[in-house]
């Protein structure tokens, strides 16, 4: 994940929504579900974000590595 959003759980590896930006921004497809064996990776409902919203946490966790 290039904004180090996966992380190992209790049980499984989970995703930080804080950090992911479906790789919006680095690449043109999610680049966990492209290397993910199984269908395991669900749309969490309670953080369906357009496009739009991904670039923007993109821009913001950009600068502020930059920062």
């Amino acid at each position: 994940c290039p904004n180090d959003a996966i992380y190992q759980g209790v049980e499984i590896y989970e995703i930080n929504p804080q950090l992911c930006t479906e790789c919006v921004g680095h690449f043109d497809t999610s680049q966990c579900v492209e290397v993910c064996p199984v269908e395991c990776i669900p749309v969490n409902p309670e953080h369906r974000e357009s496009k739009a919203q991904l670039m923007l946490k993109y821009e913001q966790l950009m600068a502020r590595e930059a920062g």
